[in-house]
């Protein structure tokens, strides 16, 4: 019998405590997309997050009271779900830094596009080389400053050399890093 009254008692507890919860919860429920309709999108967006996540929560611990193997419901994968729209959220509030880039541009590849892109253009194709001249140019006289002697320089040299053999068009013989001439 003593069982019974502390387990009425803690039931009493539990039926005021949901009833404040509703009450606290009702206001922010109610006009839930009146007040979101007001708010910055970011602030909107959190909005909808964390009242998503509370309901969740809630249903989640109400599985875990009723011996449910919450784990395995689906409110669980519900959660692990708004879990990650905080994590594109806060994402978004703190941007990375802009020196930790995750994407880089691969040059040489993009060099080849263009090359091919702007074959039939003769006058494209030769402000592309021009370019693509100045630039080792730049990079040989950066080299050279820099102090690192003779390797950086023939490896400029052979850059230089396989750029021009990769910028021979048409049925012309290309040239190797050798300077021999391959056949066709």
């Amino acid at each position: 019998m003593a069982e019974s009254k502390g387990l009425v008692r803690d039931l009493d507890k539990l039926d005021v405590q949901l009833d404040n919860l509703e009450d606290a919860l009702g206001p922010l429920l109610e006009g839930l997309d009146e007040r979101a309709s007001q708010l910055p999108l970011l602030d909107r967006a959190k909005l909808f997050s964390l009242s998503a996540y509370a309901i969740e929560s809630l249903l989640f611990a109400s599985l875990k009271l009723q011996g449910t193997d919450a784990q395995s419901h689906a409110v669980f994968t519900e959660l692990k779900r708004v879990q990650q729209y905080f994590a594109k959220i806060k994402g978004v509030e703190e941007p990375e830094p802009q020196g930790q880039r995750s994407t880089t541009v691969n040059q040489e590849a993009a060099a080849r596009i263009l090359k091919a892109d702007l074959a039939d253009n003769k006058a494209l194709s030769a402000k592309l080389a021009e370019k693509i001249a100045e630039e080792r140019a730049k990079a040989l006289l950066k080299s050279v400053e820099g102090g690192s002697g003779k390797k950086s320089k023939r490896a400029a040299d052979d850059s230089a050399s396989a750029g021009e053999a990769s910028t021979d068009q048409g049925g012309k013989k290309k040239k190797h890093k050798h300077g021999k001439k391959s056949r066709r």
